[in-house]
């Protein structure tokens, strides 16, 4: 027969289940009086005694269910009608501001008790079995709403004065090891895990995002009107889709949207923003080259886009970078500055770049700017065609003056930098690149169809020259009699050297010096006369 089978042995064992039943009964008694009394050297020995038999969860439990407990219910009463509160009524700061001062009041003494120095009663956490513990069952119980990321606003200031909360509660650990142990407790875990962070950011992300996306699918470019409520928030920014991702930017940042632990995901956030703003500024320049609304959705603003609403373009570009690397990098690099070194290095580099990443795209509007007024200047310079009809239908003389087109040329280029827009939102270097940028472009053409021209005429001249020699040959005539006539290609070279020499005063004019332009010099001399081939003077 086994030993534990033993009638003696199962006798001893209820004798000794009797006296343990006993011990806590009168244990818990003695405690209960204690806590009643505020008794410290009571407390101290029940609690002693609760250490030596093992049995700490009895001694949290009772002072949760007589202490703790009816004082949480009268601050987080029952909700016994079942009527929901709403946003408001799951709002937990005011509950905790009054869960702080009771801990003070009726707490303190017990956790002073517990936290005697060499004691042994620090395996006890009153904090988080006792306290922590029926917070979070009443929460749980009477305000389930107020841990839900459906509604991310009240979410976010239920979770941070939560947080509060728990720090002030570890302000009662009386060591860095007790607030180690405090937090590895199961109930803090819990406590934690209610707290769906993941859901909230999840939330805000589609809620920034979709912002930006808004203003960004608009088939035009929206000018921002002269509003109060723009102009504080838009560090003067001129165009509503810059506005929008400035706005979606620092609200990021926001205290009451960001959360710290996310601080990462915020981050990545904001860096896709700049590239989301930055690839629909690049598709549409892209879709403006090429001529193409329908090869790129959401490029439409591109297309009818004019001259002086890219100038709002590159105004704004300049704005946000400025506004970027400047106080939108001190706001976030203040928000971490926990964050070690290193860490603060990367978030600023990252930042740096994405700033960087926006400037770069100023030069592709300038490009877009200067492609649209090459087309409409060329648009004039096409009428030199004409003057190869005009002397070859007519007999007209050698020309002593420039041809009415040359006027036109460089009309769209002045009317662009001399207009409203150029004048007060463009910096004196930018205008200085459009200007050159457009002068050689528009000579680079000019050069092109002036040589063409000229080639033509001189071909056309080659062979009619043939065909009336052949024809002098036939007739029995003298092939060496040279006709000191002024040929058509020497009137039509000597139209378009005057036409140059009136474009290069208009050139000057601007501010561009057209004896540097390398184009100017082909055309030079492509069509002045052989004793002015080397000098350029107008």
């Amino acid at each position: 027969m086994a030993v534990q089978n033993l009638p003696f042995i199962g006798n001893m064992e209820k004798r000794i289940q009797s006296a343990s039943a006993l011990l806590h009964t009168s244990l818990g008694c003695c405690f209960v009086d204690g806590l009643e009394h505020r008794d410290s050297i009571a407390i101290y020995n029940c609690l002693r005694a609760y250490a030596a038999i093992d049995n700490t969860k009895s001694a949290e439990e009772i002072f949760r269910t007589n202490v703790v407990a009816p004082l949480i219910q009268k601050i987080i009463p029952n909700n016994s009608l079942g009527v929901t509160g709403g946003a408001s009524g799951d709002a937990l700061e005011e509950d905790y501001k009054q869960v702080k001062q009771f801990v003070e009041k009726d707490c303190k003494f017990l956790l002073e008790i517990s936290s005697t120095e060499n004691s042994g009663l620090h395996v006890f956490c009153f904090l988080a079995n006792s306290i922590l513990k029926e917070v979070l069952s009443a929460i749980q119980r009477e305000k389930p709403g107020a841990f839900s990321p459906g509604r991310p606003t009240e979410f976010l200031k239920n979770y941070i004065s939560s947080l509060d909360f728990l720090t002030h509660l570890e302000g009662y650990c009386p060591s860095r090891s007790a607030v180690v142990k405090f937090r590895a407790e199961a109930v803090y875990i819990d406590f934690m895990k209610q707290w769906n962070v993941g859901v909230y950011f999840s939330l805000r992300f589609q809620e920034i995002a979709r912002a930006l996306d808004s203003a960004l699918v608009v088939a035009s470019l929206m000018p921002v009107q002269n509003s109060n409520s723009y102009q504080q928030n838009s560090q003067h920014l001129k165009l509503k889709q810059s506005v929008s991702l400035l706005e979606c930017l620092r609200s990021c940042w926001r205290e009451d949207v960001l959360v710290l632990s996310c601080s990462d995901k915020f981050l990545r956030l904001s860096l896709q923003l700049l590239s989301r703003y930055s690839n629909w500024l690049s598709a549409g320049l892209a879709a403006r080259k090429a001529g193409n609304a329908g090869s790129s959705t959401g490029s439409e603003w591109a297309i009818s886009a004019l001259p002086d609403d890219l100038i709002y373009v590159i105004h704004d570009l300049d704005c946000l970078v400025m506004e970027i690397c400047g106080d939108y990098l001190g706001q976030v690099l203040e928000l971490l500055k926990s964050c070690s070194a290193e860490i603060l290095d990367l978030v600023k580099q990252s930042i740096l770049q994405g700033g960087k990443s926006l400037k770069e795209l100023v030069p592709q509007v300038m490009n877009s700017i200067v492609e649209t007024l090459v087309e409409k200047s060329v648009e004039d310079l096409r009428q030199l065609k004409g003057i190869t009809a005009t002397y070859r239908m007519t007999n007209k003389p050698l020309p002593i003056r420039h041809s009415p087109y040359v006027t036109g040329v460089l009309r769209p280029l002045k009317a662009f930098l001399d207009g409203e827009r150029a004048v007060t939102y463009l910096t004196t270097e930018i205008k200085n690149e459009i200007l050159h940028g457009t002068a050689f472009e528009i000579t680079g053409r000019y050069h092109e169809l002036a040589a063409d021209l000229v080639n033509v005429a001189r071909k056309t001249e080659s062979s009619l020259q043939k065909i009336r020699l052949g024809a002098q040959r036939r007739a029995g005539a003298s092939s060496d009699v040279s006709d000191h006539n002024v040929s058509d290609t020497d009137k039509i070279c000597m139209q378009l050297f005057l036409d140059i020499q009136e474009y290069g005063r208009n050139l000057n004019a601007l501010g561009v010096d057209a004896a540097k332009i390398p184009a100017f010099r082909s055309l030079w001399q492509c069509v002045a006369p052989s004793d002015r081939q080397n000098t350029i003077n107008f």
